[in-house]
């Protein structure tokens, strides 16, 4: 059976369809408008399977905390005070059965128009990914969609215990919840909770600071956090929580999704993702969990729980970023592989996602195509998956002063905004600037390799940075280099991370002859990007001559 290589195009509902232009900083959302799901139709999403993704990632659309009124469609209103932006954050949940008003153009026929959104993208040959937010909810949720006979969380809780079993918040007993900081709404009087519920980064008593996640609620999966200063675990009976968030997944699986993408889930133990995954993959054999973990200590417990990829964030992403900006050699790179090697096909590498900075932004490298090379190297290196965030192959800067985002090189997720590139990208494309084409043709082209070349997708891997220091010929501080093989197709991928071109020299050792089957031979290499053709000469340690532009890749594809 062929093995697909998973691409993964990550889009903020939100902002991505918004044809308003407003930009108004804390604007509301009749002021700035609001992407719909409408805007989603079959020419946008040919345009998405176009640029070579396999997967988008619709983020947002489960109905997240805001400060819009609803409550003529029968929506409860948010304390202003407890929402973050006017938009709010789309990991404050409000009812996990229900779709984000914002994104219909009928709120009425919200849930209808995501099915509608699901079967238009999964024509398209698009597979779709939600999140799924399990660790926190927001602090007024209040489910008005859930099915017949669904409890909604906190409902049947002992409010007078700070932590029971079958509890689905933690409390604080007799105690009204008392932030550091004002909380007052607008025009109108403070928010009031009581007894106090903890805060959803793991903060137990009821004075959270202006950094924690104070609009939101932690969920109790059995762990009493402040067992006498330890930690004690109630697993058995199942607790409460784990049967509604297996029901909540199935719920979403039923309507035909085909991932999740699992927010914080390190700070869900790994038990409950052993009992819940395996039992949505019996229902479910091929839906996909993505685990949002950054610890890598706790990589292999989570894969052994069930999940099929995991962020490559403190490894890969985090060294990719040291080298665009010239703080790390390339060669380090080969580090980071390794230091996962039994998992890697595990390992979800990105270089831009909701969270991160721009790679265009002035905090980062202020040049979109610096990221180049290590775009292909994320693409290409291995079999594992790749997510780009709509705009990164437009170049979106992340420069704007948002509201409550603030000006830090990000996209905001808290407020109603018009994003410049993806408004061109896909309102208005005469606005695109030659360099933003140009970018976006490039990382298409890189994504159709990743996609279409059986050697990305299932092929042999070998690191060639071993036999290649630092030498006249080679700079291992700007230069990475690795084969990529299957059946008799063989890719010879070299980056330069370098402002200048370069001609370097590639030795192949005769270890890679041997592993990967290679005849010594003149053979004629196609250099995928710009579809030329060389003469090389392969023989077993000695270099072979490339020319590499300025923050620029050589795809060589030639048959052994």
């Amino acid at each position: 059976m062929k093995h697909h290589k998973i691409l993964i195009y990550q889009i903020f509902t939100r902002l991505f369809g918004n044809r308003s232009y407003n930009c108004v900083e804390n604007g509301t959302l009749a002021e700035n408008g609001c992407g719909k799901m409408s805007f989603f139709d079959d020419s946008v999403l040919r345009r998405i399977k176009k640029l070579g993704v396999t997967h988008v990632w619709y983020t947002g659309v489960i109905r997240h905390a805001s400060k819009t009124d609803y409550s003529a469609f029968g929506i409860p209103c948010q304390h202003p005070a407890i929402v973050k932006g006017r938009a709010g954050s789309p990991y404050a949940i409000v009812d996990y059965y229900d779709i984000d008003p914002d994104l219909a153009d009928d709120v009425d026929r919200r849930m209808e128009e995501f099915e509608a959104l699901l079967q238009r993208s999964h024509k398209a040959g698009l597979k779709v990914i939600i999140d799924f937010v399990p660790n926190h909810v927001a602090r007024q949720y209040k489910s008005v969609k859930k099915p017949d006979g669904v409890k909604d969380f906190g409902e049947t809780d002992d409010v007078n215990k700070g932590f029971y079993p079958d509890n689905n918040f933690y409390y604080c007993p007799n105690e009204s919840f008392a932030p550091y900081f004002d909380l007052k709404g607008e025009a109108d009087d403070s928010y009031s909770e009581y007894p106090a519920k903890a805060t959803g980064n793991d903060h137990f008593d009821n004075h959270p600071g202006i950094n924690d996640w104070y609009e939101t609620v932690k969920l109790n999966y059995g762990i009493d956090y402040c067992d006498a200063g330890g930690r004690s675990y109630h697993f058995a009976p199942v607790p409460d929580t784990w049967h509604k968030m297996r029901d909540i997944l199935s719920f979403w699986a039923a309507k035909g999704v085909d991932g999740f993408r699992c927010d914080m889930a390190e700070m869900v133990p790994s038990e409950f993702w052993y009992w819940c995954i395996g039992k949505i993959k019996t229902d479910y054999p091929d839906i996909v969990f993505i685990g949002e973990v950054y610890n890598p200590s706790l990589y292999r417990s989570y894969l052994g729980s069930g999940f099929d990829y995991l962020y490559d964030k403190v490894g890969m992403y985090d060294c990719l970023c040291r080298v665009i900006r010239g703080e790390s050699a390339a060669s380090d790179i080969t580090y980071q592989w390794q230091a996962v090697d039994d998992i890697k096909e595990h390992m979800l590498y990105f270089l831009e996602n909701h969270d991160e900075l721009r790679l265009a932004s002035d905090f980062l490298s202020g040049n979109a195509y610096k990221a180049l090379p290590a775009v292909v190297v994320s693409a290409l290196l291995y079999n594992n998956p790749f997510m780009l965030y709509a705009g990164q192959e437009f170049g979106e800067r992340g420069m704007d002063k948002e509201g409550f985002s603030g000006l830090d090189g990000r996209t905001t997720i808290f407020d109603y905004w018009t994003v410049a590139s993806l408004y061109n990208g896909y309102v208005n494309r005469r606005k695109l600037t030659s360099d933003e084409k140009c970018l976006e043709k490039a990382y298409s082209a890189i994504l159709n390799i990743a996609k279409n070349e059986k050697a990305v997708s299932e092929g042999m891997f070998f690191d060639l940075m071993y036999v290649n220091p630092k030498s006249d010929i080679f700079d291992s501080h700007r230069q990475y280099a690795f084969l990529r093989k299957a059946d008799n197709e063989v890719l010879l991928v070299v980056v330069n991370f370098s402002d200048s071109d370069v001609t370097c020299g590639v030795n192949i050792p005769r270890h890679a002859f041997d592993y990967m089957q290679m005849a010594e031979k003149s053979v004629n290499a196609t250099d995928l990007l710009t579809g030329n053709t060389v003469m090389l000469p392969l023989k077993a340690d000695s270099a072979v001559e490339l020319n590499i532009p300025a923050y620029g890749a050589r795809i060589y594809k030639f048959l052994v």
